[in-house]
């Protein structure tokens, strides 16, 4: 036999006892001996060293995949908190957007002006590349303070408007003015506490701003009185009517009916008798007949 077949030969066999030697050392049995605390008798169990190297291989796979699904679940609750503050920041400014467009088409409507788009141009951003979100934030919330104060300001001033007396409660000519006088049907100087408005009986009396009817009847003197209560101080009285065409507690518009004119009361003929009463005290009604 040639020396190289004996050499390959012999390399085989080499080869193939290690082989032999290995597998026997992995299926060689490992006893695991189980001792409990209690009275009962140790359990031994016996696994070829493949098992145990099986084992601890699974064991440490295993942990490294519980390890990273744990921490892809931390980063994504993380990016979820991320997602979810970056979405209410989002929804926060939509709607305080919303609320500046609003004002500023009130405000549009309000004053006939152009744009109010300088409120956030006038915001002093710094250019780092995005945008800074409290600082953004802040600027926003002083204009809305700010539009919140015009608001305000502009609705007590409206109220204030629809509650002051203003023009003429009937369409006639000025027969008698506000202060002292000749009393026509007394014959003496009294002080006339409001104006008289000549007009044809049955002539729309019409209330000269917004308010609720206080008082509507028959007085000695007057005749038949309508008052008015407006707020802010003001109150207006309508004398000598035909009729009344309001009731105790109803809510009257300016402009809206609530008399006849008359001659009913202590009258020479047919006429409005207009006063105006502003913190419990009367007021010259020439004052406000002019206004518009």
């Amino acid at each position: 036999m040639p020396v190289a077949c004996i050499l390959k030969y012999v390399t085989e066999e080499t080869g193939l006892n290690r082989s032999r030697m290995i597998l026997k050392r992995l299926f060689t049995p490992v006893t695991i001996l189980m001792v409990p605390h209690s009275r009962t008798r140790p359990v031994s169990i016996r696994v070829p060293v493949l098992a145990v190297v099986a084992s601890v291989c699974l064991f440490l796979i295993g942990t490294s995949f519980v390890a990273a699904v744990s921490v892809r679940a931390v980063e994504y609750r993380r990016m979820q908190e991320r997602l979810s503050y970056l979405s209410s920041q989002f929804h926060e400014m939509k709607g305080v957007m919303l609320s500046l467009r609003q004002a500023e088409k009130d405000f549009r409507t309000l004053f006939n002006v152009k744009s109010k788009t300088a409120v956030l141009e006038s915001a002093d951003l710094a250019d780092t590349g995005s945008l800074d979100m409290e600082m953004l934030r802040e600027q926003i919330a002083a204009s809305m303070r700010s539009v919140t104060d015009i608001r305000t300001y502009i609705a007590e001033q409206k109220d204030l408007y629809r509650a002051t007396p203003t023009g003429w409660p009937v369409s006639g000519s000025l027969s008698s003015p506000y202060g002292n006088r000749r009393h026509p049907v007394h014959d003496e100087t009294r002080f006339h506490t409001g104006v008289d408005i000549s007009v044809p009986s049955g002539s729309e009396v019409k209330a000269t701003a917004d308010g609720i009817v206080s008082f509507a009847g028959w007085t000695e003197t007057s005749g038949i009185v309508v008052v008015v209560e407006h707020g802010h101080g003001f109150s207006t009285a309508y004398a000598h009517s035909r009729k009344a065409m309001v009731r105790v507690g109803q809510r009257v518009a300016r402009g809206e009916p609530i008399a006849l004119s008359g001659s009913t009361g202590v009258s020479t003929g047919p006429h409005v008798h207009y006063e105006i009463w502003k913190n419990g005290r009367h007021t010259n009604p020439a004052d406000f007949l002019a206004r518009r």
